[in-house]
């Protein structure tokens, strides 16, 4: 069972915060998605293939080929400024 100070825990680690009023009521609410989740963790998956989505049938994605890299130099050539091997910009912020 989740408690208030699971709650301040969590909500802490998240940065953000919660009224008092409604630690309790995010309690309840944890707990549920907890218990959810307990239920799945029951279920017998085995045999049961892993799914990327409904809709992808094959994997659209380019396999990784090792390839020349660009250097420094040549992309620095196409940049209005440059110093010291990086961009250089005008300065926004004061």
């Amino acid at each position: 069972m989740v408690n208030k100070q699971n709650v301040e825990h969590v909500s802490n680690l998240a940065r953000i915060e919660i009224e008092e009023e409604k630690k309790e009521f995010f309690a309840a609410q944890l707990s549920k998605i907890i218990n959810y989740i307990d239920k799945l963790k029951e279920i017998d998956v085995r045999g049961v293939e892993p799914m990327r989505g409904l809709h992808i049938k094959e994997n659209v994605f380019r396999k990784d080929k090792v390839k020349e890299s660009i250097y420094n130099e040549d992309i620095l050539k196409n940049a209005p400024l440059s110093q010291d091997g990086y961009f250089k910009i005008p300065k926004v912020i004061d």
